[in-house]
């Protein structure tokens, strides 16, 4: 299906919700390919393949909205989501924060071309994905240690997107992603350990070997041989640069507007104070080329731009989309984030932490003693207070050194507390859409033996 057919979708959209008695209206359509397969013990074990496309609509009566979605395309069907939208918006309780975004709001003139979303390369074949899933469980099983696979997959998707509304506002874009990942096992019984590794990125040409990403997955489970717990107590921990981003995401979600207009976070009172140590810095920037979650224009059609959600270990300002704007007598900050059969919310795409300076092995070093977390498990996070429980296994380090892996241990501190504490490493990978590096944490409450 081509652009210009999505655009024609929620064209007729619109027009249908305006014949069905709507005052304003907003539409999307998605249109996604996907293809995935998984080996196991050098056989292919699963090969999938999905097609689709679906539209919604966003009906608004007054200050009252309802919204539909359906993927069947026809005129029928288009008619009939119309008329159901609009019934069920008269009946909807008013909310005078509803409504699209002012003509002057809207985004314009946009350089898809500059964000690099979408791979002009062709869909690769199943036979390709096979084939890299099969090398990457090949290198996983060579390292020595490794007792088996739990599986090896390569996948390749993409995503067209069209949004279009009555206020003039109409766009889309389309998007790539190609992956693979393995998770290998070492030991038997009571005694196995697993552990994984994982590449996407937008472009097929940018994605490493399949080789590397199994010997690496082989290599983490093999170092977790011999697990135990670890002691109990007050301890520093850092957090490896593939769990620290939790962290981040811990503070983003109490900055999301939604849950500010609930009273429901720990940050509530936080506005212009400090939340991260001086000289560190979070900043969303929605534009960055060839990452996945880079967009031109956010789920109202408002233009994103760069920010710094914490500017020198400031909290600057919430994350907002119209209504939760309009909630706080606040403007946009352009995060609307949707799909066709959810109303707009509040949400970040691209944001990097500042780096420090020191490696995580330095890192471990000035540390002396404590817990290095490579996975995590569960959590236990109260939105309003910030009281932190996680499950952590890792490593234990003494004198600066790993000493030897360690699981099922607890961990647990105050969200508030411990960001005000963190050190960051140099060992962000900047091809993620969350760049956040190994983070050290001082004096975190430890439950092991």
């Amino acid at each position: 299906m081509t652009a210009s057919t999505l655009a024609s979708l929620t064209h007729q959209l619109l027009e249908a919700a305006q014949k069905a008695g709507a005052d304003a209206a907003d539409a999307m359509a998605v249109e996604g390919t996907a293809l995935s397969i998984d080996v196991r013990k050098s056989r292919l074990e699963q090969a999938e393949r999905s097609e689709g496309v679906e539209i919604g609509l966003r009906v608004l009566v007054g200050r009252r909205q309802a919204i539909v979605s359906a993927s069947d395309l026809s005129e029928r069907t288009i008619a009939a989501m119309a008329e159901r939208s609009v019934a069920m918006a008269r009946e909807s309780p008013e909310d005078p924060t509803l409504g699209l975004a002012d003509a002057g709001q809207l985004a314009q003139g946009w350089d898809l071309a500059a964000l690099e979303l979408c791979d002009s390369a062709p869909e690769p074949l199943p036979s390709d994905l096979e084939s890299d899933a099969r090398r990457a469980e090949a290198a996983a099983l060579s390292v020595a240690g490794v007792t088996q696979i739990d599986s090896a997959s390569a996948s390749y998707s993409r995503r067209s997107v069209h949004l279009s509304a009555t206020n003039g506002f109409s766009g889309g874009y389309e998007r790539t992603s190609r992956s693979i990942s393995a998770v290998a096992i070492s030991g038997s019984g009571l005694g196995m350990e697993r552990d994984w590794a994982a590449e996407s990125r937008t472009f097929q040409s940018d994605l490493p070997d399949p080789e590397g990403i199994g010997r690496l997955a082989g290599e983490r489970a093999v170092a977790r041989s011999g697990a135990r717990k670890p002691k109990t107590g007050a301890f520093p921990v850092i957090f490896d640069e593939r769990v620290a981003s939790s962290l981040v995401g811990h503070l983003l979600a109490a900055a999301n507007g939604s849950a500010v207009v609930r009273g429901a976070t720990w940050l509530r009172d936080a506005l212009g104070a400090q939340v991260l140590p001086k000289g560190l810095s979070i900043v969303e920037d929605p534009a960055r080329p060839r990452i996945s979650a880079s967009r031109p224009f956010d789920g109202e059609g408002l233009a994103p731009r760069r920010r710094a959600i914490v500017d020198d270990g400031v909290l600057t300002g919430w994350t907002l989309d119209l209504g939760t704007a309009r909630k706080l007598g606040l403007a946009s900050t352009a995060s609307a984030v949707r799909g066709p059969g959810s109303s707009p919310s509040p949400g970040v795409t691209n944001i990097a932490l500042t780096q420090g300076t020191k490696s995580r092995d330095a890192l471990a070093a000035d540390m002396g003693t404590g817990l290095l977390v490579t996975s995590m498990i569960g959590s236990s996070i109260n939105p309003t207070t910030g009281d932190y429980s996680r499950g952590a296994s890792g490593f234990w380090v003494e004198q600066g050194q790993i000493a030897y892996p360690v699981n099922e241990c607890t961990l647990a501190g105050n969200l508030r507390d411990m960001l005000l504490r963190i050190v960051p490493a140099n060992d962000a990978r900047g091809h993620l859409s969350y760049v956040v590096p190994s983070l050290l944490v001082e004096g975190l409450m430890l439950a092991g033996e």
